[in-house]
């Protein structure tokens, strides 16, 4: 059974990036905690061969063991938390190694764009959620490339470059925030074909989404 994450809750207006894919610095992450940092330090430690499982953006058991290895290879204390002289050590081990907010930040700009910022945020919460779930795969890379499920991946909108803001609205979802209150699906009423779909009990409304589970 998935690790249901301990949701943080954030002020969206108090999370100011760049428009890059680089982690912001981490004072320290460790067991329990969902954000965009813990995802970094996974992305770091599969590129390592530390992880063997994909990134959630969840640090859990496996993520804290993979954390241990790394910290007894390099003379750290090998408590499992990722502070900040570990988190410094496995950014110089592998650097740009932040996958995860990027591939986040492009299904959103991709899906999204043009829609509010909470209205990002929610896509991004949709991902995570999914997750998050038994009936979807268990990293954030097998979601968003799980067969059929987005459409920006299949007409190849996936391939454009994210703008910041969407880089905004991926941290923001990692950090734990969730407009939609645990939805797993969505669609625009507009221009969606799916009767499946739009079957489907309606959660909320934004923007030009409708969310559901």
């Amino acid at each position: 059974m998935k690790k249901v994450p301990v949701l943080l809750s954030v002020c969206a207006c108090a999370l100011g990036i760049l428009g890059t894919a680089a982690p912001a610095s981490a004072q320290s992450v460790g067991y329990g905690s969902q954000s965009a940092d813990a995802a970094a330090v996974q992305d770091s430690l599969r590129s390592l061969g530390y992880l063997k499982v994909g990134t959630t953006g969840y640090y859990g058991t496996l993520t804290t063991e993979a954390v241990r290895s790394f910290q007894r290879a390099y003379g750290l204390p090998a408590d499992g938390e990722a502070d900040s002289v570990t988190f410094s050590k496995l950014k110089q081990a592998a650097p740009n190694q932040s996958v995860s907010l990027g591939q986040l930040a492009r299904i959103i700009h991709a899906e999204a764009r043009g829609e509010s910022f909470q209205g990002q945020v929610a896509v991004g919460a949709v991902v995570l959620n999914r997750v998050q779930s038994n009936s979807f795969p268990d990293s954030i890379s097998g979601v968003i490339f799980q067969p059929g499920q987005f459409s920006a991946v299949r007409d190849g909108q996936y391939q454009l470059a994210p703008d910041s803001s969407a880089y905004e609205a991926a941290r923001t979802a990692l950090n734990g925030y969730d407009p939609t209150g645990g939805a797993l699906f969505y669609y625009n009423p507009a221009i969606a074909t799916s009767s499946w779909m739009k079957a489907r009990p309606a959660k909320l409304t934004i923007g030009n989404h409708v969310f559901t589970n």
